[in-house]
């Protein structure tokens, strides 16, 4: 059976704590590059927020955290490498921005075929690590979104 063609949309979740220490992870296929989670719906019928949680868990193995939504879309067209995954005529994915505040020191444990390794970093130089101009400015923009109340 044929693999289905990955759904052009995605999230972009921003690990952080409550100081603004942001979570990056190194990718395993490009040593030196450097994100935050990032995932594409499994089902059209995913929910988004749905979405982000397994993203992170999958990737980091962190399932707590305020999660929030922020009402923030990046496009970007899709590169020539991937596209064959996508349905023919695909170019472009939309991709949903969250934050996910965890508390400091929380436990992370990599997917060795995803990712390298992990640093926490203030969120101004975790802004200047990231290889994607998109997610470097999701990362600057965090100081905007903090969650208001208790966190846990």
């Amino acid at each position: 059976m044929d693999k289905p063609y990955k759904i052009p949309r995605s999230v972009l979740v921003v690990i952080h704590t409550p100081a603004l220490e942001v979570l990056l992870i190194e990718r395993a296929d490009k040593p030196g590059f450097w994100q935050s989670v990032t995932g594409s719906l499994d089902r059209e019928d995913e929910a988004l927020d749905v979405t982000a949680r397994r993203e992170v868990a999958e990737e980091t193995g962190i399932t707590g955290g305020t999660l929030c939504d922020w009402a923030m879309q990046n496009v970007y067209e899709i590169y020539p490498v991937w596209r064959h995954r996508y349905a023919p005529g695909v170019t472009r994915n939309t991709e949903q921005v969250f934050g996910l505040t965890v508390p400091a020191a929380t436990p992370v444990t990599l997917n060795p075929r995803e990712h390298l390794a992990y640093q926490w970093l203030p969120w101004p130089q975790a802004a200047e690590r990231c290889f994607s101009s998109s997610n470097a400015e999701a990362i600057r923009q965090l100081p905007q979104h903090l969650p208001k109340g208790p966190l846990w």
